[in-house]
């Protein structure tokens, strides 16, 4: 069984709506490779599908916001952000990846679904 590590959000928090990958590796040092960066996803598929993909095999999942940020000042800006917020309540959650009710796994409909309406929130 592997592990699942991702933001422990409060209600209503705006990172919910961030697009959102999943960034898989090997659990500890006992394999060599590199990781597999996927998405970008709905947080809810990204949990599901990392979930799914670690219940069963000694793997880590990450699942965490991306920010589609357009140039080195708005990075730069989204960067003090999130210096000034460092002791706000959002904090790492691991848990195992059989923890709790499993959300049901999308189907690759349901994900490229997901995809449209993160386009649409990007253009705006």
């Amino acid at each position: 069984m592997g592990t699942l590590v991702t933001l422990h959000l409060p209600p209503g928090s705006p990172l919910t709506d961030a697009p959102w990958v999943i960034t898989i590796g090997s659990l500890g040092d006992r394999e060599d490779w590199d990781p597999v960066v996927c998405g970008p996803y709905e947080r809810g598929h990204a949990v599901a599908l990392a979930r799914a993909v670690v219940a069963d095999d000694d793997l880590m999942a990450v699942v965490e916001p991306m920010f589609p940020l357009d140039g080195v000042d708005a990075i730069r800006k989204e960067i003090e952000a999130v210096r000034a917020a460092a002791e706000d309540d959002t904090e790492l959650l691991a848990e195992p990846a059989g923890s709790g009710p499993p959300p049901a796994t999308p189907e690759p409909s349901e994900v490229h679904d997901g995809w449209r309406r993160i386009a649409a929130r990007l253009v705006r």
